[in-house]
């Protein structure tokens, strides 16, 4: 168990990369509060579900005030929840707009404004996005625009709140992913996905848990956007 306990909301968690970061931090001991639209009650003490839809703000009031009321404070929050919609840009909807924003900026943004202000009572805490590399490196036939306009906005988000909470002791990074091999990717796209990377192939879950457990430890590290994706950022 850790030393010191943290209070680590997680969104996005009940399944994928999500429910494994909710995973990593109950092994390290951390308390966990839960979010997603279909996430199961749980039977763990210190581990606490909250379903709903995280583009909600009253979602997002649920989760903090849950926090706050079973753990006593926030002292992480993982802004895991996101969408990702490959189409032709002039084949979006105003339904894929709408929905696209809502989950990846609206649920960032609601919840990250809520678990702030708790942080500033204690003068301490740390905020970590899942943003995508798709922002740095665009690919020719995987048709991004919504995710870099989306995700593109949670990492210049986090080099903003990084510099105005630097000296309030609270910290902002994000993890940049690849293409991860997760529920969202069927095992016969795996090697045409891998291919689309300097190494190879995929990675696994475990690569981005553990960066977001890195980041929650690195108390010097501030308004980093930790690029975990096999090269794709560096280039071809």
């Amino acid at each position: 168990m850790s030393q010191s306990p943290k209070v680590i909301v997680v969104t996005g968690a009940s399944q994928g990369i999500g429910a494994e970061t909710v995973k990593a931090f109950r092994k390290l001991g951390h308390n966990v509060v839960a979010t997603s639209r279909s996430i199961k009650p749980s039977d763990d003490p210190n581990l606490v579900t909250v379903a709903g839809d995280i583009a909600d703000p009253a979602t997002a009031r649920r989760v903090i005030d849950t926090a706050v009321a079973r753990f006593g404070r926030v002292d992480t929050l993982v802004n895991n929840a996101g969408i990702f919609v490959a189409k032709p840009f002039t084949q979006y909807t105003a339904e894929d707009y709408a929905t696209i924003t809502g989950i990846n900026l609206a649920g960032f943004f609601h919840i990250t404004q809520l678990a702030i202000a708790e942080m500033e009572k204690h003068e301490r805490g740390h905020v970590v996005s899942i943003t995508t590399t798709l922002v740095d490196h665009a690919i020719d036939g995987v048709p991004s625009v919504l995710a870099s306009l989306t995700k593109g906005g949670l990492a210049a988000a986090t080099r903003s709140l990084a510099i105005e909470y630097a000296k309030r002791g609270i910290r902002a990074n994000a993890v940049s992913p690849g293409i991860i091999k997760s529920p969202m990717h069927a095992p016969e796209t795996h090697a045409a996905l891998g291919a689309l990377h300097p190494v190879g192939h995929m990675g696994e879950m475990s690569d981005i848990v553990n960066a977001i457990v890195y980041l929650d430890s690195a108390p010097f590290v501030t308004g980093e956007i930790l690029h975990v994706d096999g090269g794709q950022s560096a280039g071809h």
